[in-house]
């Protein structure tokens, strides 16, 4: 288990908790380290306090998930409102816990998170309009011509096609590509969508990936 709160007293009655009932436990006192620990780490489950310093912990687990880690999150919170369970949900949380809580219902939602069947694998392949990604053979062709691609124009295209129709965020790719290292107003997106762009758009009839202004991007046939 993984136990991600800045609140020692908190952290630390969980830990022992957990501890006593037979678990390996580590412990991050902030959501950058913790986001490190729990993409090296397989760990069964992961408790991650909402509110934390700096990055929060929404936006932690919203970069897990674009980074596809798939460890069940269990989200604590002192904020009880049903705006606020829906955004910690709609980031990846698998579950919300509102303080505060009973060691008993904590240890008993762990137990069912754990109990899950784990989630379906991502397709390895997508497809928009002439534009083909394989992810296994990190290709990516349009009108069967193969794309030249670096590493992270590959990743960040294929973000963009996993969420197909939908708009990205520039601070959801920030969180993919680079975690939290860099401002989501800086233009380190922006050129690289520019230099993708380039690679994908540039020279077909048809423009796949738009902007979307002042919020990010999106990949679709506009036919």
């Amino acid at each position: 288990m993984l136990i991600i709160d800045d609140d020692l007293p908190a952290r630390t009655f969980i830990a022992e908790g957990l501890r006593q009932q037979g678990h390996t436990v580590d412990e991050a006192a902030e959501s950058e380290s913790g986001l490190h620990m729990a993409l090296d780490g397989a760990y069964d489950a992961i408790v991650a306090d909402r509110m934390m310093p700096g990055p929060s912990g929404v936006d932690m687990v919203r970069a897990m998930r674009a980074a596809d880690l798939r460890t069940p999150v269990l989200m604590l919170t002192a904020l009880g409102s049903v705006e606020d369970r829906v955004e910690g949900l709609n980031a990846g949380a698998d579950d919300y816990l509102v303080k505060p809580f009973a060691f008993s219902e904590l240890s008993a939602r762990l137990q069912a998170l754990i109990r899950r069947p784990p989630l379906a694998a991502r397709p390895t392949r997508h497809v928009v309009a002439d534009l083909e990604i394989d992810v296994t053979a990190h290709r990516a062709t349009r009108s069967g011509e193969v794309l030249e691609l670096t590493a992270h124009e590959f990743k960040l295209l294929e973000m963009l096609a996993r969420n197909a129709g939908h708009t990205v965020t520039r601070t959801m790719l920030l969180e993919s590509l680079w975690g939290f290292h860099f401002d989501p107003r800086a233009n380190l997106i922006d050129a690289h969508i520019s230099r993708l762009r380039a690679k994908v758009d540039r020279g077909f009839d048809t423009d796949l990936i738009h902007t979307i202004r002042g919020v990010g991007y999106v990949l679709k046939d506009p036919r």
